[in-house]
């Protein structure tokens, strides 16, 4: 029988905490992954595998030293407790530290090189975020929603929620939240005030509607039944959310399924081998909500149901996930035995291109290459098991951003979306609430 979200998540977040009764109490580890969660257009990404920059796609791992670089492409990485970092347009990012703390605390630093990037980070005690661009550099003690731009000779930064501390050459500020800074990277003075000049407002970015719409799909899918889901290893739960459901399977306990699968569909149809320094292979899948249910738990094959995931063993990651129960005709990889180089499985990895104005999506493809901007993805889904066949979606593109200040309107900066601090598009035309997933 179906349960309840509410049920179904407060139960995870169970899991997940007591996954963090085990941590190093010694010197600083540096097991830590995280996830490149959402890749738009031309992106590139440096594993640090001695071979430079490749194509970037969904649900790649992300590790220290790596280097993220956009092209005319977007990009999305997202950390443990849920904090994500956004690059826009011709962009580049250096992980230059994620490491975990004596105490478990979770300590990273990013260096901007070039470009645009937003920040969405959540308020988490003993945790270390830092964010360098030139020589200046911002730490972030408390939740914060910011955004950088890093030009040649100057900087932009936007605070839309919390506030920040910064410092550098030109002196230390805050920036407090409906604030902006403006920085002279060229001034290296700090005697003269006038390197950095803090605002009461900021002027909107076209890139800021973007922003919004993937907050907003983070805060309502990663909650249920409007309450928040706090768990700092929350990565990934957003996706389950949207992308499929939770249900009790008689005899085995709490599970997830991905939307339109089928009877032919298995977990390991689609994805790739990726080889990472110290860690060798690690199976990436190429879903998108691929990335908890392959790090985590397990998948089963349950007669009358098909295949599921069920979470558990949060203690450790796998190179790839366990197998319980696998039917006979199932096709489980295996990872290669020599070699550095991605090997792609089935449909391999995939990277969403522009938001097209239609989409057409079929049975058993299990989500491949959705996007997260179609509107009620779930009765999409139960039109489909109705039919048995393909559907045809409008995936929202981005609400348009004005072009006055944060606290005001003004004129479009283009067109076809909402205005403003209110909804994105995603969810802003149909008139629901902010509450949790419409499930």
């Amino acid at each position: 029988m179906r349960v309840g979200k509410l049920e179904t998540m407060l139960a995870l977040a169970a899991l997940f905490a007591s996954m963090f009764l085990v941590v190093p109490a010694s010197a600083e580890s540096k097991a830590r992954i995280v996830r490149l969660s959402d890749v738009e257009g031309k992106v590139q990404i440096d594993r640090t595998t001695g071979g430079g920059f490749e194509k970037a796609f969904l649900n790649l791992p992300v590790i220290e030293g790596s280097h993220l670089k956009t092209g005319d492409g977007r990009a999305e990485v997202e950390f443990e407790d849920g904090s994500t970092l956004r690059l826009g347009p011709e962009s580049e990012l250096a992980f230059t530290r994620l490491a975990l703390g004596n105490d478990g605390q979770k300590l990273s630093t990013v260096q901007l090189v070039s470009g645009t990037a937003y920040a969405n980070l959540r308020a988490k005690n003993g945790d270390q975020l830092q964010l360098n661009f030139a020589r200046e550099s911002i730490s972030v003690p408390e939740g914060a929603h910011f955004r950088v731009v890093l030009n040649d000779a100057s900087a932009t930064v936007a605070v839309f929620k919390g506030a920040l501390k910064a410092s550098g050459p030109s002196g230390q500020f805050e920036v407090a939240e409906k604030h902006s800074a403006a920085i002279d990277l060229t001034n290296t003075d700090p005697a003269n005030k006038k390197a950095f000049v803090v605002a009461k407002s900021y002027e909107q970015d076209p890139l800021d509607g973007w922003d919004r719409q993937q907050n907003d799909y983070h805060d309502r899918y990663a909650s249920a039944a409007g309450s928040s889901f706090t768990s700092p290893y929350g990565y990934g739960v957003s996706d389950l959310n949207y992308y499929g459901n939770f249900m009790m399977i008689p005899g085995y306990g709490y599970a997830w399924q991905p939307f339109f699968m089928d009877a032919s569909w298995n977990p390991f149809m689609d994805g790739a081998w990726a080889w990472y320094p110290g860690m060798g292979y690690m199976w990436v899948s190429g879903y998108p909500w691929g990335w908890m249910p392959y790090y985590y738990g397990n998948w089963g094959f349950y007669p009358g149901y098909g295949w599921a995931w069920q979470p558990g063993n949060w203690n450790s990651w796998y190179g790839m996930p366990r197998v319980l129960n696998a039917s006979a005709k199932a096709n489980i990889p295996t990872a290669p035995v020599s070699g550095h180089q991605t090997v792609m499985v089935g449909k391999g990895l995939t990277t969403h291109p522009a938001i097209a104005s239609r989409l057409t999506i079929n049975p058993g493809s299990a989500g491949f290459g959705v996007p997260r901007s179609v509107l009620h993805l779930d009765r999409v889904a139960r039109t489909m098991e109705r039919t048995s066949a393909p559907v045809r979606v409008s995936p929202q593109p981005p609400p348009t951003v004005w072009a006055s200040s944060g606290l005001g309107t003004s004129s479009p900066l283009s067109a076809g979306t909402s205005a403003g601090t209110g909804t994105s598009a995603l969810h802003g035309t149909t008139g629901h609430s902010s509450g949790g997933p419409h499930k």
